[in-house]
């Protein structure tokens, strides 16, 4: 730990704020999510500098006006972020003014960085942000870091077969021209370096998914002059993430395809489709309930 240095940014990603619960959690969601968010913004206050966010931000580009007076209130001092899909209505940046998250910039809450949103590609010309500083004993010893903000799917280990372009090593060769790229969506956390150069992808502020059982949330500490980060691991309750949902998703796709082999072996080819369910629901002696289900999934209107 760099005790006698002190971090020039905070990074994070993909907070996902919301007023619902993730169907995974069992505790007090609220209580997770905000206080992840005090720790964030303790910090800041510690130690003065920005705090810089990855993109998806709210978890629907439309917050209620009772979650962005939490985020108004809550929120770091200092906070830059970017777009995210989350943030943006159809995940159209042309409709970018009628999210959440430009309510926020309008209030002068928060900054949105350029290069770049969900869906675009960097700009390698412009970064993000631009770092010089002169800490050395004399005028002419000076660094200075260029930085990359990025909503793009990146990873260490593919996702899945013939997977490549979002290669966390691969980035930072395709892009020698910043310093630094810190990248949302992914909400795993991890970083890469490669020649003294540094990709972190932060992770998501709290778990959303059962996938995340043993997720443990953090933000990062950047130390500017050695382009170097430490993990800040964000306070969590034990024992909340369920996977049971999952279990009855799979119980309901076996009574699914159970149904449909029936449905299958009842089929009589010289009827019609409507013929054909009704003497499939005779056959059965199914419900009303169940038939209406039927025939709204189907899209199907009885005459």
């Amino acid at each position: 730990m760099q005790r006698n240095k002190k971090p020039d940014l905070i990074l994070t990603a993909d907070w996902h704020l919301r007023e619902d619960t993730p169907i995974c959690f069992t505790g007090d969601w609220h209580q997770e999510q905000w206080k992840a968010v005090e720790v964030v913004r303790g910090l800041q206050a510690t130690y003065g500098c920005s705090v810089v966010h990855a993109g998806d931000l709210f978890h629907h580009w439309k917050p209620s006006p009772g979650l962005l007076s939490q985020a108004l209130w809550f929120l770091p001092e200092k906070f830059y972020t970017i777009y995210g899909q989350h943030d943006l209505p159809q995940h159209n940046f042309q409709l970018r003014s009628n999210s959440g998250l430009h309510t926020l910039e309008v209030a002068g809450k928060i900054e949105v960085l350029p290069n770049c949103h969900y869906g675009q590609e960097p700009d390698i010309m412009h970064p993000s942000l631009h770092l010089v500083t002169n800490q050395a004993k004399t005028q002419e010893e000076y660094w200075e870091r260029r930085i990359l903000v990025w909503h793009y799917m990146t990873y260490v280990t593919p996702p899945f077969p013939g997977a490549t372009e979002g290669q966390s090593i691969g980035i930072l060769k395709k892009y020698p021209q910043f310093d630094l790229i810190c990248t949302g969506d992914n909400h795993q956390s991890f970083f890469t370096e490669y020649k003294g150069r540094l990709l972190v992808n932060p992770g998501s502020l709290t778990r959303q998914s059962a996938k995340q059982i043993d997720f443990k949330p953090r933000v990062y500490l950047w130390y500017a002059e050695t382009n170097t980060v430490e993990p800040v691991y964000l306070p969590i309750q034990d024992g909340v993430i369920s996977k049971e949902h999952l279990d009855n998703i799979e119980k309901r796709d076996a009574r699914i395809e159970a149904f449909i082999s029936q449905l299958d072996k009842d089929w009589i080819a010289e009827m019609s489709f409507e013929d054909n369910l009704e003497h499939f629901r005779e056959i059965n002696n199914i419900s009303d309930g169940i038939m209406n289900i039927i025939y709204k999934a189907l899209e199907y209107e009885r005459k």
